[in-house]
């Protein structure tokens, strides 16, 4: 209510008292990123933040959901509820004081690098503060990873891979390094991608979920049951993508998260995210974290092409594609030739392989399994890990038409 973008949207009819009544309190309107697409800067800072707070510590890039990425103030309460939330991950991949961290997260305005690599020193950890490949380049981070011996890497899954191509490339073998444990966020991690990022390094890989609206909100206990959420710092609910009223425990809905703790000058309320989940309750487990309940990424946002009317889900495509143990890396693109649409797949072969027979079975498969021929090209090992290098995602499915 301090924020005079609230005060217009919140009815006046609701008893703020009463909040913790689940109909009281979905009588507040779901924030999405529409609403923020039609903000302009000076109407994001003078009427969604507000001024009462501890002061500013810094700004957190967003994620680029309005067409120009804004810049959201972070209160040092907020900070100090952010360290322990990002430094709970972790606790959670099991990881203990003296062990070391060679962090290829983005540095900078992007919060996620810097953030991780500050929260380590709470827990006890070395940090080499690498940055992604545009602050490091990827060989110099190999070298690293070689000369300083760091026993956990955190980082996105596509620079994972990414990594992993490299070494390849340049004849080192990643799983001996003595790299016991990956971690990763902000991209979804496949059971497919999770299998060749393991073998790749030899190690245990977690996925971390957060965003930058709300912060660091949990981590895997279990490989690939879900994240944990840290219900003490957020409410979240999972909503019916149609209805809006709440989901059943297992169904698939939208997800809406209130931070409880953050957010002291940029009240992102009822935030829906635009991630479809399920949701568990807390039932068994060991360690601290298993009173949380979980949620489950459906992959059911990451996209699409539309090639010759057919819907070639990005997720399926790229879970296809990382089963085939011959496949270092790949990119996929929708181009026009000759007024037709084409779907143009570019791989990497592992060396060894024969890489005719290859490209020749993953067009017959594509086509019995999604019902569109491809293109396939095959590039020099290496090749997409150096376009990559430059981008804090991967460009992985690219839509040229």
């Amino acid at each position: 209510m301090r924020s005079p973008f609230w005060q217009k949207r919140i009815p006046r009819n609701i008893v703020l008292k009463k909040l913790d009544d689940p109909a009281e309190w979905r009588k507040i309107p779901i924030l999405d990123k529409d609403t923020l697409r039609a903000m302009t800067d000076v109407q994001f800072y003078s009427e969604f933040c507000h001024a009462k707070h501890d002061g500013i510590a810094e700004y957190w890039r967003s994620g680029g959901v309005t067409g120009q990425p804004l810049f959201y103030p972070r209160s040092f309460r907020d900070i100090e509820v952010g360290l322990e939330s990002f430094a709970r991950t972790f606790d959670c991949a099991g990881v203990e004081r003296g062990a070391r961290a060679h962090v290829s997260f983005p540095l900078g305005i992007h919060p996620v690098g810097q953030i991780y690599a500050r929260c380590a020193t709470t827990r006890g950890i070395t940090v080499n503060w690498a940055g992604s490949g545009t602050s490091t380049p990827s060989a110099l981070q190999l070298e690293l990873i070689q000369r300083l011996k760091p026993t956990f890497w955190l980082g996105m899954s596509s620079y994972a891979l990414h990594l992993a191509n490299l070494a390849e490339a340049k004849g080192v073998d990643l799983s001996t390094l003595g790299i016991k444990h990956v971690m990763c966020s902000a991209e979804p991690v496949s059971q497919a991608k999770r299998d060749k990022i393991e073998r790749s390094w030899g190690a245990k890989l977690t996925d971390n979920f957060g965003m930058t609206e709300a912060g660091m909100m949990g981590s895997e206990d279990v490989p690939g049951a879900g994240f944990r959420i840290w219900t003490d710092l957020y409410y979240i609910e999972v909503l019916d993508p149609k209805t809006l009223e709440p989901s059943k425990e297992g169904e698939v809905g939208t997800l809406v998260v209130t931070a409880l703790q953050m957010n002291n000058v940029t009240p992102f309320l009822r935030w829906s995210s635009g991630d479809l989940v399920t949701y568990s309750e807390a039932k068994g487990g060991k360690g601290p974290f298993s009173v949380f309940p979980r949620i489950k990424h459906a992959h059911r946002t990451a996209g699409f092409f539309k090639v010759r009317g057919i819907n070639l889900g990005h997720q399926d495509l790229e879970d296809f594609m990382f089963r085939h143990l011959e496949i270092g890396d790949f990119r996929a693109e929708a181009v026009t030739e000759n007024l037709l649409d084409h779907l143009l797949l570019s791989i990497e072969v592992r060396r060894g392989s024969n890489q005719a027979e290859i490209a020749k079975r993953i067009e017959v498969q594509v086509k019995e399994k999604f019902e569109l021929t491809p293109r396939v090209m095959v590039l020099e090992t290496g090749t997409l890990a150096k376009e990559f290098e430059a981008n804090v995602k991967a460009a992985r499915f690219v839509d040229r038409r």
